[in-house]
This record gives C-alpha cells, sequence and structure tokens, in this order.
C-alpha cells in the first residue's frame, strides 16, 4: 500500500523527491502518513479534497484485500 500512495503522488507533485510515506501499524490498522512539499499539498488533495478521496478509497479497497484496515493522513 505504500508503494501505491508514493507511486500515485510522485506522479502528480512538481517536487516529487520531496514526497515522503511513512507507515505505522496501531490497534485499528495500518495508518499511512504522505508527506510532500508545501507547494504539492493543493495538488494532493485536489478541488474539494477529490484527488485525497480518490487515493483514500484506493488505500481501503486494498486493506480490504488484504483483510486489514488502512488510513491516509496527508501531513
Amino acid at each position: 500500500m505504500r508503494d501505491l500512495v508514493e507511486y500515485i503522488a510522485k506522479s502528480i507533485v512538481n517536487a516529487p523527491d520531496d514526497v515522503q510515506v511513512t507507515e505505522e501499524e496501531d490497534e485499528q490498522g495500518i495508518i499511512l502518513k504522505l508527506q510532500v512539499a508545501d507547494d504539492d499539498k493543493g495538488r494532493v488533495i485536489g478541488k474539494q479534497g477529490r484527488i485525497a478521496e480518490a487515493m483514500r478509497t484506493l488505500i481501503r479497497v486494498k486493506a480490504a484485500k488484504a483483510g486489514t484496515r488502512a488510513t491516509l493522513e496527508i501531513v
């Protein structure tokens, strides 16, 4: 899942070298934290949060197939 988020984020930002994805586990499942350059946050979030929501949907589907839960946080 980490690779999927990283691939999508690097594809849409202007500074792909600044993309960092960290993965943490807790009792609720996996938490993916996406960090991008300040100028690229708007690109990752998208108009009215559509891109961020689409990425979260993909993560939830992939996690469901793996039998776990996952969330995406953009920091």
